[in-house]
């Protein structure tokens, strides 16, 4: 059983606030780590914990909350403490009280995503690696998207997905596709824009002022489209979000086909982290960006 007085403690030293020796009470948040609510006086917080092992993916997460904060674009919850005891790893946010998610709110989100994407960097990646659920994601920086794309994202799940007992279904077209991200991405020439990298229904909500919100991301510097490809993918976002970034930032021509070749990343991550039918929603995505080519 793991010492929740240690955590505690950990949060207040490092924090400055009197944590209580315990959670109020576990709370949804994933399924890779436990996560609770968790009490500094009358001040409640967010707790995330993990093995000591994933101390690294806490900092990165911790890191890329920094980095979206920067941009002053989107709330994100406050890094209060990020440490570890003798067992686990953990990191303490803001508590965000969850709020109504109506088309007013939906809106200032897409408006807000797009400021988010006018943050911009001399190259495709980020400082550090980080990870896109549970999987090793690399973020080391390339001047060309094309590459960063297919060396940095694509290549890793598609030889993941080999190891993973996946070879027979993905390996020969996957390497087809690797070879045709050029002629796919074409002239697309986007810049460096600041991302979630993990931008599902889950990870943004309304807080209780009617202010939109986003957490957990998997930050790095891409194509702007990587992001709104995501919130497409398993829905979770109206049509006033999708009008209000429009307005804000155009998505330029093509964006429709560059869409499924994002979502594959996610989809490859899928299959690699539960299997089940996204390897085979994995092929059909790769089948259909190939026709795309051959068209």
């Amino acid at each position: 059983m793991r010492n929740l007085a240690a955590i505690a403690a950990g949060i207040g030293r490092l924090s400055g606030l009197e944590c209580a020796a315990s959670p109020e009470r576990r709370v949804a948040g994933g399924s890779i780590n436990d996560c609770y609510r968790w009490l500094a006086g009358r001040t409640p917080l967010f707790v995330k914990v993990a093995a000591r092992a994933a101390a690294p993916m806490l900092e990165a997460e911790a890191a890329g909350l920094a980095e979206l904060e920067h941009a002053r674009a989107l709330r994100v919850p406050k890094v209060l403490a990020r440490g570890e005891t003798a067992e686990v790893a953990f990191l303490a946010l803001e508590w965000l009280e969850r709020g109504t998610a109506d088309e007013r709110c939906e809106a200032r989100l897409g408006e807000g995503l797009a400021a988010q994407h006018a943050r911009s960097a001399a190259a495709f990646g980020w400082w550090r690696d980080n990870t896109i659920g549970s999987t090793p994601q690399a973020n080391g920086c390339l001047d060309s998207w094309i590459e960063f794309y297919r060396e940095r994202r694509l290549r890793p799940q598609l030889a993941l997905a080999v190891a993973n007992g996946f070879g027979s279904l993905l390996g020969e077209p996957g390497e087809r596709l690797i070879e045709a991200v050029p002629q796919i991405l074409g002239g697309h020439r986007p810049q460096p824009s600041l991302l979630h990298g993990d931008l599902w229904g889950g990870n943004w909500l309304a807080t209780k002022d009617g202010e939109p919100a986003v957490f957990d991301p998997a930050v790095y510097y891409g194509d702007r489209e990587a992001d709104l490809a995501m919130t497409r993918l398993f829905g979770g976002f109206g049509p006033a979000f999708y009008r209000a970034y429009e307005q804000a930032a155009p998505l330029p021509p093509g964006a429709h086909v560059r869409r499924e070749l994002y979502d594959l990343y996610h989809v490859l991550n899928h299959a690699n982290l539960f299997g089940g039918g996204y390897a085979g929603e994995a092929l059909d995505l790769i089948e259909g960006l190939l026709a795309e080519v051959r068209t």
